[in-house]
């Protein structure tokens, strides 16, 4: 814990920072705005709703800079930015106090900075800078009373599947609010409610408001934060009902970088040729970074989760000993956004974890070790339904064959992995790093890296539930060879296809969670390999990866 007198010299060092990076973007997109050639064909919309309130988010940045970089080469843009226009939004919410006011002076000014020197009008949005075709369209807040009428006595269960003139905005905006309140399961209480229905009146006003820019621009594309969150899965929706494409994108798996997809960024799909087999060079790459990865040497999004790594102690060994074989269980955290994709067995995680431990209940030769995920506990981002809590509930610590891993312990999952039968996951990365590493893998929620064959992956509860017991059973589990192959190859297209490096135009802001402009000169960002991956991606229906 900080100080008082130290947290207020942070917020104020960190106000400067912030300060005197948008002035430099103010300066940069200035010249963007006087060097970009007169407009060509339709124009890309950008989407911001989700992406940062008062700083410069890594997506925010990925944001400007791909949408510089194609008003450089003559392409129309078009923002869509918000201009208080959503009565709630997830990152202006407030878990603790779900009536407070939304954060719009400082997230609007923060919006301006990004797109200065582009004309717009704040309230109809119509002007545009006649030389360049690009234009601010601010979309404000307007409620619907009749849609307001029809949910205002919905138990959270109706309101979760609630359909208005054919759009599912309950699903919609499902995501957003377990990510906000950091659950899975809703409480039905007026609270949570409360939010959903403003959610859902906000994402209809979303709708409404982005279907018309639609109609006016007939854009050749969209282009919105990772579509999960509810405006963005908004406007994805409207957007594809209209056959317009829609990229999606988030922060790559390498530090400072960003992955764009034609589908849904937060599933990850990669697109892998058959013939694809990495070389000695490749290779040598890929193992240079696991070789990192393993001693706990890793950021995403900026953040270290494994700053002091250590190994398997003593005391465990001791325990460990006293059992025929060990197992371990890598969960994940609940309100991720990558759950909605992998619920596609169980219900949810917790489902899975009650299925776990009938059948750790009936194998006491073996031991268990269930391992929290360190995000759990991330600062400003700590889960309120966690395994921990999954464990107490369940009185896991009476189990004399479970060994339960709490986020903040920096155990080695990889030296555990090396010595044990098998490795249990959920959809965890972890679960491709234990098939490279030549571990049997049973998995049970549909993970980025399960679209190839990595890992063994039943298909329903009860083969999960038989697939685990066959592999406490057998003397030796065979695995298939093209497991082991296939992942090192999904793993080396995170890394090295999919992950465009942004670094020579972002750095890491006063908080690594946030990012900061670094000088560059248009023709560096022009002939970036990883701006011409996006701007071939979006205008030529390229695959967004980098060359080799």
């Amino acid at each position: 814990m900080i100080g008082r007198g130290e947290f207020f010299k942070q917020r104020i060092w960190r106000g400067l920072v912030r300060r005197l990076n948008n002035l430099k973007i103010a300066r940069k997109a200035n010249l963007i705005a006087c060097n970009s050639p007169p407009p060509q064909g339709q124009p890309v919309v950008f989407f911001k709703a989700s992406t940062g309130i008062d700083d410069l988010s890594w997506n925010s940045g990925f944001h400007l800079l791909a949408s510089w970089a194609l008003r450089l080469k003559g392409i129309p843009v078009v923002y869509f930015a918000c201009n208080s226009g959503m009565s709630k939004c997830v990152l202006g919410t407030n878990r603790d106090d779900p009536y407070k006011e939304m954060p719009c002076k400082t997230c609007i000014a923060q919006s301006q900075a990004l797109y200065s020197g582009v004309q717009g009008n704040r309230d109809a949005g119509k002007q545009a800078d006649a030389r360049t075709g690009t234009r601010v369209n601010w979309f404000n807040f307007e409620r619907n009373s009749q849609l307001a009428s029809q949910i205002q006595s919905l138990s959270i269960s109706e309101l979760s599947t609630f359909q208005f003139e054919n759009l599912p905005l309950g699903a919609l905006c499902l995501p957003a609010l377990r990510w906000v309140l950091r659950i899975h399961h809703l409480s039905d209480d007026e609270n949570t409610r409360y939010l959903l229905r403003e959610y859902i009146l906000s994402a209809w006003n979303v709708a409404q408001k982005f279907s018309k820019l639609l109609d006016e621009t007939n854009p050749r594309a969209a282009v919105v934060f990772n579509g999960q969150f509810f405006p963005e899965a908004t406007a994805r929706w409207v957007a594809q009902k209209r056959g317009i494409r829609v990229i999606t994108h988030e922060v790559g798996l390498q530090p400072a970088s960003a992955y764009f997809t034609d589908g849904e960024a937060t599933a990850y799909p990669i697109h892998i040729p058959d013939e694809f087999e990495l070389n000695d060079e490749q290779n040598a790459k890929l193992d240079a970074y696991l070789a990192k990865r393993f001693q706990g040497d890793f950021t995403m999004a900026g953040v270290k989760f494994w700053a002091d790594m250590k190994g398997l102690d003593e005391s465990f060994l001791q325990k460990a000993a006293q059992f025929k074989q060990i197992v371990p269980v890598f969960t994940n955290v609940i309100f991720d956004t990558s759950q909605p994709h992998a619920n596609t067995v169980f219900e949810d995680m917790f489902d899975w974890l009650d299925m776990t431990l009938e059948v750790i209940k009936e194998h006491r030769d073996t031991l268990f070790v269930i391992r929290a995920h360190p995000d759990e506990l991330r600062v400003r981002k700590s889960s309120r339904e966690t395994v921990e809590g999954w464990v107490d509930s369940r009185n896991v610590q009476n189990e004399p064959n479970i060994i339960f891993v709490g986020p903040r312990e920096a155990l080695s999952s990889y030296e555990l992995i090396q010595k044990s039968k098998f490795a249990m996951v959920y959809n965890s990365t972890i679960g491709l790093e234990a098939s490279i590493m030549g571990a049997a893998v049973l998995c049970a929620g549909r993970a980025r890296f399960t679209q190839y064959p990595t890992v063994f992956f039943p298909q329903t509860t009860d083969d999960v539930r038989k697939k685990m017991e066959e592999f406490l059973e057998a003397e030796k589990i065979e695995i298939p060879s093209e497991f082991k192959r296939n992942a090192r190859r999904f793993l080396y297209y995170q890394l090295f296809r999919t992950s465009l490096p942004f670094g020579d135009f972002l750095e890491p802001s006063v908080r690594t969670t946030q990012a900061r402009l670094k000088s560059f000169s248009l023709k560096d960002l022009l002939e970036s390999d990883a701006i011409q991956a996006i701007v071939d991606g979006i205008l030529k229906g390229g695959d967004f990866l980098l060359k080799e």
